[in-house]
């Protein structure tokens, strides 16, 4: 039987900066592992639920060291592969005390840029009851493109939920056109959409929340949740639309990653049937804690420090 959660992407090796300056002045890193998906199975997985991750690694140290870090995140490989001949993505990040870090890619032509229909068609849903997936891996190669439309039409074809965050990567994508053109037919297939406001001015022209959200509902979604920031998340449905405010935060340590960790909020709750409004405001609270950590998923909580941070004696 399949996982609960079944994830789609690339898990990548990071390198994280242990001091503050310009990348190619830094002259030491510690290793971790990254990638939006894989940020959100550890966010998943931790709040006790059964997560599973399809893509595809080299055989490399860095292939070696994610399937590692997966199986003591308790995230399993049914639809993981490998490949001989393409290497695993890895990244780069920059230490910084405001603002975002840099991040320089190295992943042209990796392993999970090789995906493709091919690999979703053996796929068993059985069991599954949610996919999430970004806009990362339609932006990895043709292929991968065609691989993120088949994924989502099957999952809906088996009743399985979608959920989506466009995760915008200008520098993946061969125009700012296509990017707009395929990232938001893909949200207009999905049951959950959870665009930013800085992504909804690239993807729809505004910055506004509620036109974002009429905008996605339109197409043909069916629940969307706008990231504004420290403010929250504005959440609308075709019956009803409301702001859930975000929770205050002491120090803003590290940006990356606070939205993966919004997404796995939002959908633990989801997963356990929970209010819409209750959902968000999980995703508020991990987007928040997330931001007070080092790492891109190092802060992700267990439901024990959730319920802790949310003020409550269990969730």
């Amino acid at each position: 039987m399949a996982p609960q959660v079944m994830l789609a992407g690339e898990p990548m090796g990071l390198f994280i900066a242990q001091e503050e300056g310009p990348l190619e002045n830094v002259g030491s890193y510690t290793m971790a592992v990254a990638g939006a998906e894989f940020n959100v199975a550890v966010g998943l997985s931790r709040l006790g639920h059964s997560v599973g991750y399809l893509s595809k690694l080299g055989e490399d140290p860095f292939g070696k060291r994610i399937a590692h870090v997966m199986e003591e995140n308790a995230i399993s490989s049914p639809w993981l592969s490998y490949s001989k001949e393409r290497p695993t993505g890895f990244m780069l990040k920059n230490r910084v005390s405001q603002g975002d870090p840099e991040i320089f890619y190295f992943r042209k032509n990796s392993a999970a840029s090789t995906l493709s229909p091919q690999d979703i068609g053996a796929v068993d849903f059985s069991g599954c009851k949610l996919v999430h997936m970004t806009g990362i891996l339609p932006a990895l190669s043709q292929t991968a493109r065609q691989a993120a439309f088949c994924l989502m039409k099957k999952a809906r074809e088996s009743g399985v939920l979608v959920s989506f965050d466009p995760n915008l990567r200008p520098q993946l994508w061969e125009s700012r056109e296509v990017m707009v053109q395929v990232l938001n037919e893909l949200a207009s297939q999905a049951d959950f959409v959870f665009p930013g406001e800085a992504e909804g001015e690239i993807l729809m022209g505004s910055r506004d929340p509620k036109a974002i959200s009429e905008f996605y509902l339109n197409l043909g979604a069916k629940t969307v949740i706008t990231k504004v920031g420290s403010r929250g998340a504005y959440a609308a449905t075709a019956q009803r639309q409301f702001m859930v405010k975000g929770f205050p935060v002491q120090k803003v340590v590290d940006t990356v990653g606070a939205g993966d960790g919004f997404a796995a909020g939002v959908l633990s709750g989801v997963l356990e049937n929970c209010d819409l409004e209750e959902c968000v405001l999980r995703g508020n609270a991990v987007g928040a804690i997330q931001v007070m950590s080092l790492g891109d998923n190092e802060g992700l909580p267990t439901r024990e420090q959730l319920a802790a941070f949310m003020g409550r004696s269990e969730l």
